[in-house]
């Protein structure tokens, strides 16, 4: 039960190629998005779609995965945590980002896609 205080799974589609960057050491990081949709009726009987969009940050062995396997459109499950940060942009604008720091990743669908 001690994983279940700050535990995030999704199953999504990468909305962009994702961005990796260097850090010092050799160590790797991912940033990329993933989409995911829910459906249902609404009052009238008519099928609605709602997507929402998911920020994620990968680190390390996972950030290469990300690097080697994963691009625009492919579909993913992923685990992670839920983090919150706050940064002033460059007109001075306090600016709140929250993102999922990957722990796991598990490519879903055709080889092809």
């Amino acid at each position: 039960m001690k994983n279940l205080r700050n535990s995030v799974r999704l199953i999504g589609n990468l909305g962009m190629n994702p961005e990796i960057k260097e850090i010092a050491n050799d160590k790797k990081m991912a940033k990329f998005s993933i989409a995911t949709n829910e459906t249902y009726k609404n009052e009238e009987g008519e099928k609605v779609t709602e997507t929402q969009w998911h920020n994620l940050i990968a680190w390390g062995n996972q950030a290469k995965i990300v690097e080697k396997y994963l691009k625009k459109g492919n579909e993913v499950a992923i685990e992670g945590k839920l983090t919150s940060r706050s940064y002033n942009d460059k007109e001075g604008v306090k600016r709140y980002v929250t993102e999922i720091i990957v722990s796991e990743i598990l490519m879903l669908g055709s080889k092809s896609n």
